[in-house]
């Protein structure tokens, strides 16, 4: 009798441990999903933002440059100004900006992927991420 009752125990801590891990495999597969998603969505997100971003510095680009030709007089020196400007910004860009680009965007990322917060923008506290 007590050995049938070690044997049924033994049984129901095997399928529970068993049961536990499937659902363990499967909130992981969620948890990678859902993170995988808010990068992929930040991405996209961030793509559509820059092209928008290109478009506005290209006119604008173009209108100082006519705008600086007119103030001139000569009708090519605009575009040579706005040329060397963005000739000067990409040679600061090349020797200070890698170590900001890579911080900034680090940071940002990881605020993004690893926020525990619901859509609504508040702290799960039900999430146990110590499992």
């Amino acid at each position: 009798m007590a050995f049938e009752r070690i044997a049924n125990n033994l049984k129901r801590i095997k399928s529970s441990f068993l049961s536990f891990g499937e659902v363990s495999a499967e909130y992981y597969k969620l948890l990678i999903f859902e993170k995988g998603m808010k990068a992929g969505i930040g991405l996209v997100n961030g793509l559509i933002m820059a092209f928008f971003i290109l478009f506005f510095i290209v006119f604008l680009s173009f209108a100082v440059s006519f705008w600086l030709s007119n103030l001139i007089g000569v009708p090519s020196s605009g575009f040579f100004i706005v040329a060397g400007f963005y000739l000067l910004l990409f040679c600061c860009m090349l020797l200070f900006g890698n170590k900001l680009i890579e911080r900034t965007l680090l940071v940002k990322i990881s605020r993004k992927v690893f926020n525990d917060s619901d859509p609504d923008g508040e702290p799960n506290e039900e999430r146990d991420e110590t499992v």
